[in-house]
């Protein structure tokens, strides 16, 4: 069964009132594909997720950043996967190497999270990824496998899993992986699912890249057959992440 492309636009810690109201305007009036050629979901900081829950086109979906690892309670500033659930958010970005790194996430931690969104009926965006340093020293496999052993080690039904691969030394820097280096791990996670989770999981698990993804890149990028889509920060918030919606799917059908 092929695998549907999918879309994610972080929009991470950004966003007034009016700001939100216009990039969903924007978004509304874009002409995309079909929803039945690429899935796309776009993650608003929570304050916005019922604004922007309310005002998207029906063929987009939307996704929290992040929610807490168990069920709600004494928790301050914590929001819970029920939460979520009751205002009608499908899905959740979890582990995002900025919650590993700024507030000390391990990946148990993070496989903890996952398997609780999902026990509650929530898709995850897993992100897995590595560092400038662990890159260098040659230990990105190890590094991405151990983080995703971490979610496997308590994830059982992989159905509503996407997993996102996204090089910190990436993110937000401009630097982006080459085609032939995001390929090369996406490749290596999909064998990795495969011996260690099973066939049918490595063959349908959609596995998406991030950092620094542009109207510019993606459409090389998207060549490659391990690539599945795209999670994208700063562009989901231009009139760009359109064109890289559209970019995809062209570059897909022309394969």
């Amino acid at each position: 069964m092929a695998r549907k492309f999918f879309i994610g636009g972080n929009w991470k810690c950004n966003g007034t009132l009016e700001e939100v109201k216009k990039i969903v305007s924007m978004l509304n009036e874009a002409e995309i594909p079909s929803e039945n050629v690429v899935e796309v979901v776009v993650s608003p900081p929570f304050v916005f997720l019922p604004l922007v829950e309310s005002l998207l086109r029906p063929d987009f979906q939307v996704a929290a950043q992040n929610c807490w690892v168990r069920k709600g309670g004494a928790f301050t500033g914590e929001i819970s996967a029920e939460m979520l659930v009751n205002l009608g958010i499908p899905f959740v970005i979890l582990g995002h190497s900025e919650r590993r790194s700024l507030l000390n996430e391990s990946n148990e931690f993070v496989g903890d999270k996952v398997a609780y969104a999902l026990s509650v009926g929530l898709k995850v965006i897993a992100c897995i990824g590595e560092t400038l340093q662990q890159r260098e020293s040659g230990s990105t496999m190890a590094v991405v496998a151990a983080q995703t052993k971490a979610i496997a080690d308590k994830v059982s039904n992989w159905t509503h899993v996407v997993l996102a691969y996204e090089p910190v030394w990436a993110i937000g820097t401009g630097k982006v992986a080459t085609p032939d280096q995001a390929q090369e791990v996406h490749l290596e996670l999909r064998k990795w699912l495969h011996d260690s989770v099973g066939a049918e999981v490595a063959a349908t698990t959609r596995i998406i890249y991030g950092g620094s993804v542009n109207g510019a890149n993606c459409r090389e990028l998207a060549a490659q057959p391990d690539i599945d889509g795209f999670l994208v920060g700063g562009a989901s918030l231009k009139p760009e992440f359109a064109d890289i919606i559209r970019s995809l799917t062209v570059m897909k059908s022309q394969l």
